[in-house]
C-alpha cells in the first residue's frame, strides 16, 4: 500500500482526493492508501449525527458519509483516511473499527502514553480522557474517512460540541498527557508504520468473503 504524507489540507479538498481514490481503488488502477495530514478548523457531523450535539448556535458542521457524530479537527491533529478495499481483505466494518483502535493505541504507547478501548463506544480513551476519535464508512467496501488523534492541537473547539455525541466528554492530546519526544512527523511515521504491520496481521489479503 502506499502512504501519503498531505501536510495541512483543506477538509474539502481531501474528501474529494478520497473520492477519487476510492474510485481508483475499486477498479484496480490504484493501491491501497493511507492519507495522513492536517486540518484547519472545521466542525464535521457523520450520518448518524445529532445537531443538538453542537452547544453553539455559531458553529458550522459539514455533513458527510462516515459514521458517528460532530467532531472537530484542527492543526496539531493527526488525521488518517484510509483507503483500503475490504472486497480482498474481511468485510467486517466493526473488526475494521477495532483494528483502526489498536493502531493509535500501539502508536501511543510509542510516546509512553497508555492508551484503551471503552466497551461500547469507538475510539481510543487515556485516564485524563478521549484521545482519539474514528468515524469510517465504506462504499462498495472501498474504505474512506478514519481517524482524528490528538497530537499536539489546541482542544477548546471541543467545548463547544459534545464530541461524539458524548455529553461531557474530556478530549486530550497526547501533549496533554505527557507524552515523551513529541514531534507530528514521528508519530506520522510511527502511524503509517504500525498502520502497515497490523494490516497484514487483523486483515490480511484474501481473508474475506470478497476474496
Amino acid at each position: 500500500m502506499e502512504v501519503k504524507n498531505l501536510g495541512s489540507l483543506a477538509y474539502a479538498e481531501s474528501y474529494a482526493l478520497q473520492e477519487r481514490l476510492a474510485v481508483e481503488v475499486y477498479a484496480g488502477r490504484a493501491p491501497e492508501t493511507l492519507l495522513l495530514l492536517e486540518h484547519p478548523p472545521v466542525y464535521t457531523v457523520g450520518r448518524s449525527g445529532n445537531l443538538h450535539n453542537v452547544l453553539d448556535p455559531k458553529v458550522e458542521t459539514i455533513a458527510v458519509n462516515r459514521g458517528g457524530d460532530v467532531t472537530f479537527h484542527c492543526p496539531g491533529q493527526l488525521v488518517g483516511y484510509p483507503i483500503i478495499d475490504l472486497n480482498r481483505r474481511r468485510r467486517d466494518l466493526h473488526h475494521y473499527l477495532r483494528f483502526l483502535e489498536e493502531v493509535l493505541i500501539q502508536v501511543a504507547a510509542d510516546f509512553n502514553v497508555v492508551a484503551w478501548r471503552r466497551e461500547g463506544a469507538t475510539g481510543i480513551w487515556t485516564e485524563k480522557g478521549k484521545l482519539a476519535s474514528i468515524g469510517a464508512g465504506a462504499r462498495r467496501w472501498i474504505t474512506m474517512h478514519g481517524f482524528a488523534l490528538n497530537v499536539c492541537n489546541d482542544l477548546e473547539g471541543f467545548k463547544r460540541i459534545n464530541p461524539c455525541g458524548i455529553v461531557d466528554c474530556a478530549m486530550v492530546s497526547l501533549m496533554l498527557v505527557g507524552a515523551r519526544s513529541l514531534d507530528m512527523e514521528r508519530v506520522k511515521n510511527r502511524t503509517a508504520s504500525h498502520f502497515q504491520n497490523l494490516l497484514q496481521r487483523w486483515l490480511p489479503l484474501n481473508a474475506g468473503s470478497g476474496g
